[in-house]
């Protein structure tokens, strides 16, 4: 489906042009809306912090402080950070897999976000839902497996990584939100990145 077809208003209707420079706002919106999706969400949040807590009060008389500061940093700063172009990368992979070709990575560190965009490919509610939770469910399940496996303080740093990998997912589960909210309708959106803005249809039923 090319996005002209989607101005046919006999058969759809537009519902949304969200900016780029308005995610962060829309983020915070959707987080709050209450949901199976905020609700799982938020638990998995809660459940990983307080995981890595505890793992951190059982290490607190293992090992000289200065190490486990180390593996603070490592799990907080070092790497989020170096998981960045892996996360986006992830979102690449179902894009290309569903035929975008033109597909685009970006950030605005204003609003502390990082983005993957495939212009003018449009794409329905399946494909955004598995475009959304591949790099979640990839990094999750592998952060798990060395926890489990890794010794001491590796445990630590990596839970604590587990936590904040999640939050840094925050706008894709407002997004999940957002179809979750409007699953009533059959929605198409796609981007515009050179005008640096997403557009969301419905179908008309």
């Amino acid at each position: 489906m090319d996005p002209e077809e989607l101005d046919d208003h006999s058969r759809y209707r537009h519902l949304l042009t969200l900016q780029y420079s308005e995610i962060a706002g829309f983020v915070i919106d959707y987080l709050k809306r209450k949901s199976t999706i905020t609700l799982f969400f938020w638990t998995v949040c809660i459940v990983e912090l307080g995981l890595a807590l505890t793992l951190r009060i059982n290490v607190a008389h293992s090992f000289e402080y200065r190490r486990i500061f180390l593996h603070s940093v490592l799990g907080m700063i070092v790497f989020p950070v170096l998981v960045i172009p892996v996360h986006e990368g992830l979102h690449v992979i179902p894009y290309f897999l569903s035929g975008a070709r033109r597909i685009k990575a970006g950030m605005d560190l204003k609003q502390f976000i990082f983005y993957v965009t495939a212009h003018r490919h449009v794409v329905t509610r399946k494909k955004f839902i598995l475009v959304a939770l591949v790099p979640f469910l990839m990094i999750t399940l592998a952060a798990s497996f060395l926890i489990l496996y890794l010794p001491g303080l590796w445990k630590w740093s990596l839970s604590f990584f587990l936590f904040v990998h999640t939050t840094m997912c925050a706008g894709d589960f407002a997004m999940l939100n957002y179809y979750f909210l409007n699953r009533q309708r059959k929605i198409f959106t796609w981007d515009d990145a050179e005008r640096m803005e997403a557009y969301f249809y419905e179908e008309i039923r």
